[in-house]
């Protein structure tokens, strides 16, 4: 099983960046797939996650800014995050689950730094 993301980088604020997770070696499109963020000296945290059908979660401090998509042709799920603050610089990882089931996996981080 791998979850690679991707798109990570340096951004002012107000800025946007769109962030992919691209799987392989799962039955993409029953698990439920969500992106997670550890910023330094914090726990990580649920940024948003979307079911098998479509339906989207979010963070509160994310809600209004932030776009969590999937192409499960592509087996790949997207964050889109706009009006970026420097509050969202963090390390962003991939999460693919199937709730209740005790079936988890984790890609490694990109990180997301908004700065000026």
């Amino acid at each position: 099983v791998q979850l690679q993301a991707s798109g990570g980088g340096l951004v002012q604020p107000g800025g946007s960046l769109r962030l992919s997770c691209a799987a392989s070696g799962i039955a993409f499109s029953i698990y439920v797939m969500g992106w997670y963020r550890q910023a330094p000296g914090k726990q990580r945290e649920l940024v948003a996650a979307i079911t098998s059908g479509g339906s989207e979660n979010y963070a509160e401090s994310v809600k209004g800014r932030f776009t969590i998509s999937r192409d499960n042709a592509k087996n790949t799920v997207y964050l889109q995050m706009n009006n970026l603050k420097p509050e969202d610089t963090a390390v962003y990882y991939c999460n693919a689950q199937i709730p209740f089931r005790g079936i988890e996996y984790w890609g490694k981080g990109t990180q997301v730094t908004v700065s000026s």
